[in-house]
């Protein structure tokens, strides 16, 4: 919609991650006044090295402080959330699920119950996940298949989908929630991560790796198609009274591990530089993809983006991001 968000408050959880940094960037271009919960000052992140982080607010805190997050609605007179914060890496899950219940799931109930309490907020978007279905023998998953995560991570997002319902059943919070696939994209310095772990093997003349036995299949979803849908569900979500409901985005595109390892290494031109396969993947779902149908009917939304149109644009960048700043980056999280 045209001039919707121009002078609209919005407030970003998660700005410095990937889909996050690319919501406030386009949130910015839209005139929008946003307020970005920052934990920890990650300088390499696409929204210090765009500039974005000049043109927002930056709030210091966690989602787990209640304290903070009411207080920056507050004083911020917040109209829109979109809460993004979470832990999002599966291995750092299995190893401490403590941390990534205090972010993912406590985080969530913390900002709910903020903007309960805080009467400017108008809408609200939380970020689940494909991972909150958990396992599952009813393949693609659509928005009526139960939430049923089994390991640390796909239950951290299961509770917290849960609860973001819960609030609108109870309270009548106006409040919807997203369930995309796996993110990828210009900005990830997760390069535990498939996309970004192999292209900066292949630009280190190094093999990839493939931690499971490659044939998982996922679905992955280019990050910008992803902050075009929230933007565009949050546009939407109170004329077409969408209010406790949930949406699949996806570009409905089902490929294993090791195919879409195999494409980053044609578009490299380094098909020569042969996946090392470590078959050592634990708690981990084998096969998970989305139906978009929801989406496509309710909201008339579709992914603009093709799978290797994405990928390219998403090797250039690394390759200029890596010709930038000096040595290699440790696997980290966001």
């Amino acid at each position: 919609m045209k001039d919707f968000w121009k002078d609209r408050n919005v407030f970003v959880t998660g700005c410095t991650g990937i889909l996050g940094s690319h919501l406030t960037q386009m949130l910015v271009e839209k005139n929008a006044n946003v307020v970005g919960l920052i934990r920890d000052q990650v300088p390499k992140s696409n929204l210090f090295q765009t500039g974005i982080f000049e043109d927002i607010n930056i709030v210091r805190g966690c989602v787990e402080n209640f304290q903070t997050v009411e207080r920056t609605l507050n004083e911020y007179e917040i109209d829109t959330v979109f809460h993004l914060a979470a832990q999002t890496i599966v291995g750092i899950a299995n190893r401490n699920p403590l941390s990534t219940f205090e972010s993912n799931i406590k985080g969530t109930w913390c900002v709910l119950e903020a903007c309960r309490r805080v009467s400017t907020v108008k809408r609200i978007v939380v970020a689940s996940s494909d991972k909150a279905y958990g396992s599952q023998e009813k393949l693609p998953y659509d928005e009526n298949a139960p939430l049923r995560g089994g390991h640390p991570y796909d239950v951290s997002k299961s509770c917290a989908d849960l609860i973001s319902l819960m609030y609108y059943n109870t309270y009548k919070l106006p409040v919807c929630v997203t369930r995309c696939g796996n993110f990828y994209g210009p900005g990830d310095l997760n390069f535990n991560r498939i996309i970004p772990g192999t292209i900066r093997s292949v630009l280190n003349n190094k093999h990839p790796i493939i931690r499971s036995d490659g044939s998982n299949i996922r679905d992955y979803f280019y990050v910008k198609d992803g902050a075009f849908a929230y933007i565009y569900l949050a546009e939407k979500m109170e004329n077409l009274k969408l209010h406790g409901e949930a949406f699949n985005f996806s570009n409905e595109q089902k490929i294993t591990v090791l195919e879409i390892t195999n494409k980053i290494l044609k578009l490299m031109k380094r098909e020569d530089l042969k996946p090392k396969i470590l078959n050592q993947a634990t708690n981990e779902i084998k096969d998970q993809y989305l139906s978009a149908k929801k989406s496509r009917k309710l909201l008339n939304w579709h992914a603009q983006f093709t799978l290797e149109d994405s990928l390219n644009e998403t090797i250039n960048w690394y390759r200029k991001f890596f010709s930038k700043i000096k040595g290699d980056l440790p696997d980290r999280r966001n």
